[in-house]
C-alpha cells in the first residue's frame, strides 16, 4: 500500500501540472463506481465536476486533497494497488484503468487500480475524510512530548501502534519496519513500554526513514509508481523490510519475519533485540 512517501511523491508530481486547470469531461467505470465513489452516483459525481478549476493539491498523510474553485475537495485514498497519474488524451488507456478526468490542455488524470480498493470522495469539509488523523511526522507538529503521550501506557506492539493512523497519519507496513529497525527497538514491545531514549530514537527515526522515501520518490516494490507512471527508488535501500534470511547490514544476523497484528513484521533478532521483563517485586 502506498505510504506517506509515495503519495506525497506522486503530489509533488502532480501538483503543478492540475493547478489551475479546468475539468472538461469525467469518465468512470460503472463496475468500479460503487467502491470508487462510494453513495454518489457516476451522473452526480461527473455534473459536481465538469467546469470546475483545480487550484492545488494537498496531502494529508495517506490521502490526495485536490482542493476545487467551489470550495469542495476531492479526496483521493490510493489503497492498495491505486495509481494517479498524467497523460496526454492521445495516450492509450492505463491497465487497469477505472476512472480519468479531463482536463483543458489536452492532459488526463488516470486512475487505475486493479483491486479496485481505492476511493475517491468529494466533500465540502475535508477534515470529514481525515479530521480523525494523528500529526503528519514530517511537520513540526509531529513533537517528541506529543509522541510519547501517544505510546504511554498502550499495551498493544509498538510496531501496531505505530500504524496506528490516529497516532501518526500516513506510516504504513514498510517505512514503520524500517523505523524500528533504526532505533533498534522489537516490533513486539509494547508501546508503553518504551522508555524516554528508545521513544527519542524512535521518533527522530520515523521522521528521518519518510524523509529518505521522499527522497527516493517512494517504494515499487509491487504496484506504487508516481505521478509520470515511474517506478520510485526507495526499495534498493531498505534496511530490513522484505529481507527476510538476508543478512543483516550491520551485523550479519538473518532478518526474521513474523506477524504483528495481522500485518508481515521484517526485524533484526540481534539489533532488535525483545527487552527482558522485569521481574514482580515480592510483595
Amino acid at each position: 500500500m502506498p505510504e506517506l512517501p509515495e503519495v506525497e511523491t506522486v503530489r509533488r508530481d502532480l501538483a503543478p501540472l492540475v493547478a489551475g486547470r479546468r475539468i472538461e469531461a469525467v469518465e468512470v467505470d460503472p463496475a468500479s463506481a460503487p467502491l470508487l465513489l462510494g453513495n454518489t452516483g457516476i451522473d452526480a459525481f461527473r455534473a459536481a465536476l465538469v467546469g470546475r478549476r483545480f487550484l492545488g493539491i494537498g496531502r494529508r498523510g495517506k490521502y490526495l486533497l485536490f482542493e476545487l474553485d467551489d470550495g469542495n475537495t476531492l479526496v483521493a485514498h490510493l489503497r492498495m494497488t491505486g495509481r494517479l497519474v498524467w497523460r496526454r488524451h492521445a495516450a492509450p488507456p492505463e491497465p487497469y484503468q477505472r476512472a480519468m478526468l479531463e482536463l483543458d490542455d489536452g492532459h488526463d488524470l488516470r486512475w487505475s487500480d486493479l483491486r479496485k480498493f481505492g476511493t475517491w470522495r468529494l466533500v465540502a469539509d475535508p477534515n470529514d475524510a481525515v479530521g480523525k488523523l494523528g500529526p503528519e511526522p514530517v511537520d513540526d507538529g509531529f513533537t517528541l512530548p506529543g509522541f510519547r503521550t501517544a505510546l504511554k501506557g498502550r499495551s498493544a506492539p509498538i510496531k501496531s501502534v505505530l500504524l496506528d493512523q490516529r497516532r501518526v497519519a500516513g506510516i504504513g507496513n514498510i517505512y514503520a519496519d524500517e523505523a524500528l529497525y533504526e532505533a533498534r527497538i522489537a516490533p513486539s514491545t509494547a508501546a508503553g513500554q518504551i522508555g524516554p531514549a528508545s521513544a527519542k530514537r524512535l521518533h527522530a527515526a520515523v521522521r528521518s526513514v519518510l524523509e529518505r522515501g521522499i527522497a527516493n520518490r517512494g517504494a515499487s516494490f509491487k504496484d506504487y509508481v508516481d505521478g509520470a507512471g515511474q517506478q520510485g527508488h526507495q526499495q534498493m535501500f531498505v534496511q530490513v523490510f522484505r529481507r527476510t534470511g538476508k543478512p543483516c547490514y550491520a551485523c550479519g544476523s538473518m532478518i526474521e519475519r513474523v506477524v504483528i497484528g495481522g500485518r508481515s513484521t521484517h526485524f533484526c533478532p540481534r539489533c532488535q533485540r525483545t527487552p527482558r521483563r522485569r521481574p514482580a517485586r515480592a510483595r
